[in-house]
């Protein structure tokens, strides 16, 4: 189930950079789409020690004290927040509105035991 997820999350990752790929923006996404994929394995182990989770803004969120690879974490949310933002651009809509929809796929597509945030701001486990 862990490749399944993974698999899933780089999919997911290629195919919105795709869509930003031909924005005016262009040039940038390839260097994103590498720098995503070349951290994965890390968010991904840190998902699976119960430290990161994701929260319902789309964005990598630490749910207890540890603060492990916290530099990763910070990249990759800097990284989402350009890709939010051009997406948003394209769509006509906000970095805020296609953070929060990501956030529920990612929520969908969550792993058994991975930490989410609901709507309403409360942690909980996914089954």
């Amino acid at each position: 189930m862990h490749r399944k997820h993974m698999l899933i999350q780089i999919l997911f990752a290629i195919a919105i950079l795709g869509i930003i790929a031909t924005s005016a923006w262009g040039g940038g996404a390839q260097e994103i789409k590498d720098r995503m994929a070349e951290r994965l394995p890390v968010i991904m182990e840190l998902k699976h020690k119960g430290l990161v989770g994701e929260n319902n803004q789309g964005l990598l969120e630490f749910v207890g004290a540890a603060k492990e690879k916290a530099d990763v974490v910070e990249a990759e949310n800097k990284d989402r927040g350009i890709v939010y933002k051009a997406i948003a651009k394209k769509a006509g809509t906000t970095p805020e509105l296609v953070g929060q929809r990501r956030a529920n796929q990612i929520a969908e597509n969550a792993g058994s035991g991975e930490w989410i945030q609901d709507e309403g701001g409360q942690w909980k486990q996914k089954n």
